[in-house]
């Protein structure tokens, strides 16, 4: 079980999203080169909490904007715009395209109608918390996305 990601301490990650345990809820992470990929391996890392991500055919294409006061506050309107338009679309999804111009986000996002057969969702993912939010560059360049989903 992971704890919670530090800025001061380092975070070994095996791949460039994964989850973390947090009560009856489940930390989401991602990591990239950029702040971009990490928003984009986070939203990636929300997605598979509902269902495998590879199973996610790019159909359907949604374009996203958020903007925010920080990048903390950017990483959770951004997961949440895409738990709204997943929750009013019916639609799961499973790549991503994110720019960022300081503290604002556009995002191309594709994905499929949800089938219940093929993806096998898990849980439904009703919002994102503040709890253990953070957005963050480690030391050795990388950027690090987190924060918990209530489910």
């Amino acid at each position: 079980m992971s704890r919670g990601f530090s800025a001061l301490e380092p975070v070994k990650l095996s791949m460039p999203w994964e989850h973390f345990r947090h009560g009856a809820d489940v930390g989401v992470r991602g990591s990239g080169v950029s702040r971009a990929e990490a928003f984009e391996q986070a939203a990636l890392a929300l997605t598979a909490v509902i269902a495998d991500p590879s199973h996610v055919h790019g159909e359907v294409l949604v374009d996203i904007r958020c903007e925010a006061p920080d990048d903390e506050m950017l990483l959770v309107d951004w997961l949440n715009a895409l738990i709204y338009e997943m929750a009013t679309r019916d639609l799961l999804f499973g790549r991503f395209a994110v720019t960022l111009h300081d503290h604002v986000l556009d995002a191309k996002v594709w994905g499929q109608s949800l089938d219940r057969e093929r993806h096998q969702p898990s849980v439904e993912v009703k919002a994102v918390t503040y709890t253990e939010l953070s957005m963050a560059q480690r030391e050795d360049g990388t950027w690090v996305a987190q924060c918990v989903v209530d489910v």
